[in-house]
């Protein structure tokens, strides 16, 4: 499925790099396992191939997509209600930052940025926020081959 050098987005983990597919021994089985190194972080992952599909790891975006994503928020209200607690819209913002899907992310920033414009964010609400705009500035600086300081300069003006 996955290619040694494929960029990937590991769902809630962040962007990264297929770096090896190796064959190991655990438990007296032997199993193929994708070594993925994740960039924001700077960790190693193995997961076994037979369980990659049930990740939700995929490839990174092109950069047509990209741009129609960053050209979609700008200038746009809340997708998520304001009237909700902020239990609820924690419970909505972790749903979509699990599907791993990139307008779903750029969901979660855009509205957590604009709350945050509005009035403080809570504890958890600031470190998903910081979690999903660190997935976001990796799969971007992976798609426009830029540091992740480019990338997150680039989300601020698509956002502004």
């Amino acid at each position: 499925m996955f290619q040694i050098g494929d960029k990937i987005v590991y769902p809630m983990q962040g962007a990264g790099i297929i770096k090896g597919i190796e064959e190991k021994e655990i438990s007296g089985t032997k199993q193929t396992y994708y070594l993925i190194h994740i960039l924001s972080n700077k960790m190693q992952v193995m997961i076994p191939s037979e369980k990659i599909l049930n990740t939700g790891i995929r490839l990174v975006v092109d950069s047509p997509t990209l741009e129609d994503v960053l050209l979609n928020f700008q200038g746009k209200e809340l997708y998520t209600n304001e009237s909700l607690t902020h239990k609820e819209r924690y419970q909505i913002n972790m749903d979509k930052i699990r599907t791993g899907r990139l307008k779903e992310g750029f969901e979660v920033v855009h509205d957590l940025l604009l709350l945050n414009s509005k009035k403080p964010l809570n504890t958890s609400e600031k470190q998903m926020l910081s979690t999903a705009r660190k997935i976001l500035v990796g799969e971007m600086a992976l798609i426009k081959g830029i540091t992740e300081n480019q990338a997150d300069d680039l989300l601020n003006d698509s956002l502004n």
